[in-house]
């Protein structure tokens, strides 16, 4: 059965102006080329050295108009800095607290559009299913018939990390997995950090990932994932024996290489790589 939730941690910006496309072209990490109605982006604004400092969704709605789909804690910094950059533009950038989100999954086809909501396949995963941006009431009616979920607990199945775990100014880009995320493209011009970027993707430098973690009981974010008391990374969100960690790769290898237990708080730690991840 579809499965639903409305998205609490989630709120919307609206760019309008006639210059709003260009403004976004040239500051986030993907192509907006991409980003027409009913097909949204993943992107992010970064810092000059590479690092995130907001993900969120574009979606187009209407001409001249975009949302941005991003982390309801953050709405007001992502504004206030978008703000920083418009100078001259022509961009209107506006909060907007009337509309929600909420995701749906494991829909077997196609779902009917709806005229009063903005829906979009996730286009970081498949599986990850579909997002829908409209009023609180809309949405609601439209989910009603629908199995209630757990979105936080289905995205950490499928080892997709979110807005919570990429701390404003610590992840770079392609260590959050953006590449394979669809959330990157090396292919448009230049955007805030794009030198840092294409310079990890050349020289294959990225050395960490989110990998899924099972581990008995509930640990905070942050806690680190150890080997023989070196540190390998650190633990992001997490429900129910599941959760997200950073962790360097090569430091991973040499442990797993010698056997050693990994843990976190004295636990044991078993990590696993997401299917989507590159091997």
């Amino acid at each position: 059965m579809v499965t639903a939730s409305i998205l609490e941690n989630r709120a919307l910006i609206a760019l309008n102006g006639s210059e709003a496309r260009d403004f976004l072209q040239g500051l986030i990490t993907n192509d907006m080329e991409a980003c027409r109605e009913g097909h949204a982006i993943y992107g992010a604004l970064l810092t000059p050295q590479g690092k995130i400092l907001f993900d969120f969704f574009v979606v187009a709605n209407g001409e001249s108009r975009w949302l941005l789909d991003c982390a309801a804690s953050r709405v007001g910094d992502l504004a206030k800095r978008l703000s920083l950059y418009r100078l001259r533009a022509k961009v209107e950038i506006v909060p907007r607290p009337d509309l929600t989100v909420a995701a749906i999954w494991n829909e077997s086809g196609a779902i009917a559009a709806k005229t009063d909501m903005v829906m979009f396949p996730d286009p970081r995963l498949r599986d990850l299913g579909i997002r829908m941006i409209g009023a609180r009431a809309a949405l609601e009616e439209a989910t009603r018939n629908m199995s209630p979920g757990d979105y936080d607990s289905h995205r950490l199945k499928l080892g997709v990390p979110d807005s919570a775990d990429l701390p404003s100014d610590q992840v770079f880009a392609l260590d959050a997995g953006f590449e394979e995320l669809n959330g990157v493209s090396f292919k448009k011009g230049c955007y805030v950090g794009q030198e840092v970027t294409a310079r990890m993707k050349h020289r294959a430098s990225a050395r960490k990932r989110f990998l899924t973690a099972e581990i008995a009981g509930e640990i905070p974010a942050g806690t680190p994932v150890e080997a023989e008391g070196r540190e390998l990374g650190t633990l992001a969100s997490g429900k129910d024996g599941r959760a997200l960690a950073l962790v360097r790769l090569d430091r991973l290898e040499d442990a797993e290489g010698k056997h050693a237990p990994i843990t976190a708080a004295g636990r044991q730690v078993i990590l696993r790589k997401p299917e989507w991840l590159k091997p």
